[in-house]
């Protein structure tokens, strides 16, 4: 019997089976932070983009989340600048999905499927993987990692600007948008890419949320930009990007009836009107 979106949002909303190992991108030379399940072989993964001067280190919990699900999860700790190229920091997610492909991570040998591979990011980290995806969906058969899928939350412009690079985008996109957010007003920013998604899109609104929310722990940031972590944030986003990422890099079909309803504090305000991709 299916379960019902409400029941799975609580199954997602707490840690998943596996148990996480938490390791150094720099130690295959980029910086960053990368967690996995302990054990696995041909697992799906995800590169995540941080927000404007965050740390990757302020989304922990979330890549660790992720990981306890099966999904290998790495974010880059590049760009963190007052003034951050949006480029590059797209081509270093790329590069962290080609390091974690390549490389057998974790004692047990872990290893990723490139055909499972998919990005996220928070704020311009989330438009930064808007251009990722965007150059992979360019690319060659021999060149950058094929993304099949893309979910954002507070998700900001950037430049070049993530509403152009969303047009050539077919993967499925999820967009978290954030309900009165002052620093990046969906209507400019998520809702337009969302707009401009070629592929099959969702997009939905986080109620009583702020720009930050997504985010853990403190940062003087937060002297400059909205917000401050909120932990009912931070589940629904965990929740809805663990089912997201699931149901379309594994092919699973047990998550369909949540990414298909409104919860909670995140209703659809775009509906899918494609089958997802597996």
């Amino acid at each position: 019997m299916a379960s019902k979106p409400k029941q799975l949002l609580t199954e997602l909303s707490h840690p998943g089976p596996h148990e996480v190992l938490r390791g150094n991108l720099a130690l295959v030379g980029l910086p960053g932070v990368v967690f996995t399940p302990r054990q696995g072989l041909g697992l799906p993964a995800i590169a995540f983009g941080h927000g404007w001067m965050q740390p990757a280190t302020r989304y922990r919990q979330l890549l660790h989340h992720l990981a306890s699900w099966g999904v290998v999860a790495a974010a880059p700790a590049t760009q963190l600048g007052p003034l951050p190229s949006h480029r590059l920091l797209a081509g270093d997610l790329l590069t962290t999905l080609d390091v974690i492909t390549t490389v057998r991570l974790g004692p047990d040998g872990i290893s990723v499927d490139p055909g499972k591979l998919g990005l996220a990011g928070h704020s311009t980290g989330g438009g930064s993987a808007v251009l990722a995806a965007a150059q992979s969906a360019g690319a060659g058969d021999d060149a950058r990692p094929k993304v099949r899928a893309v979910a954002t939350v507070a998700a900001a412009q950037t430049f070049p600007p993530a509403t152009e690079a969303a047009k050539v985008i077919s993967a499925p996109g999820l967009h978290l948008a954030v309900d009165g957010d002052l620093v990046a007003p969906a209507v400019g920013h998520a809702d337009a890419i969302a707009q401009s998604w070629a592929g099959p899109v969702q997009l939905r609104t986080l109620a009583k949320s702020s720009h930050l929310a997504v985010t853990e722990g403190r940062h003087w940031s937060q002297l400059l930009l909205q917000g401050k972590p909120q932990r009912a944030t931070q589940q629904l986003t965990k929740a809805l990007f663990t089912a997201f990422f699931l149901t379309h890099l594994t092919g699973t079909e047990k998550y369909l009836p949540l990414l298909d309803a409104d919860v909670k504090r995140a209703p659809i305000d775009v509906p899918e009107d494609e089958e997802p991709a597996a």
